[in-house]
């Protein structure tokens, strides 16, 4: 991991330990740091789920149910930059452009069930499917026509997070029944399969149970 302190950019390496994190900062406050996450090596195969109380360390996504398939509830935890799950899904997200499948990176799309019970409005999960997640597909779609003829072994290079945009977004913020975290405006970089680098917008990320997840990809319509 280096450090500039003339930017405050800091680069986490994909293979960084996950004992390894950035520092913690208090709810709703942003830490002064630009986080440039930076690939370079094929991820490891993801391991059989976890259940241990250190799930946090492994790519396997996270139950949103307990086992008597009650919806776990939101929590005010900041989520983290550096963790296996999230570089995963990451990947998971250039693979879902690279071969024009929003499908491949629907776990890394906020969650129907979490979307039902944080947004204030009337059928909540018919907007899910009808608007929110339709336009994500839309969005890929169109980084993947982006790409043209050199979708083919487009790879993660890099995703500009600006830490200091990180925002608690109270209830009734902005039509929610429950808090979150949220970012906007970050950048995925990757590089296509001629190799040139290629900038994508990441409009915005808000968090589930101390994950983020994506909402809006391009734009928020």
């Amino acid at each position: 991991m280096t450090t500039t302190t003339g930017s405050a950019a800091v680069t986490l390496s994909a293979t960084l330990p996950s004992s390894i994190s950035p520092p913690s900062a208090p709810l709703g406050a942003a830490s002064e740091a630009a986080t440039s996450l930076a690939s370079g090596a094929t991820p490891a195969p993801a391991p059989a789920p976890s259940t241990s109380a250190n799930a946090k360390d492994s790519t396997a996504d996270p139950p949103l149910r307990d086992a008597a398939g009650k919806l776990l509830p939101q929590t005010d935890e900041r989520p983290r930059v550096d963790s296996p799950l999230f570089r995963r899904r990451l990947h998971d997200l250039v693979r879902a452009i690279e071969t024009d499948d929003p499908e491949l990176a629907r776990s890394f799309f906020f969650p129907v069930e979490a979307y039902e019970v944080v947004k204030d409005i009337k059928e909540p999960a018919k907007d899910w499917r009808q608007r929110l997640f339709r336009a994500f597909g839309r969005h890929v779609h169109e980084y993947h026509r982006k790409l043209g003829d050199d979708a083919a072994g487009t790879r993660l290079v890099r995703l500009e997070l600006d830490e200091r945009r990180v925002k608690w977004m109270k209830p009734g913020s902005e039509g929610n029944l429950l808090g979150y975290h949220r970012i906007t405006r970050s950048k995925l970089v990757v590089v296509d399969g001629a190799g040139k680098e290629r900038t994508f917008e990441l409009t915005s990320l808000i968090s589930w149970r101390g994950e983020w997840c994506v909402v809006h990809l391009h734009g928020f319509k």
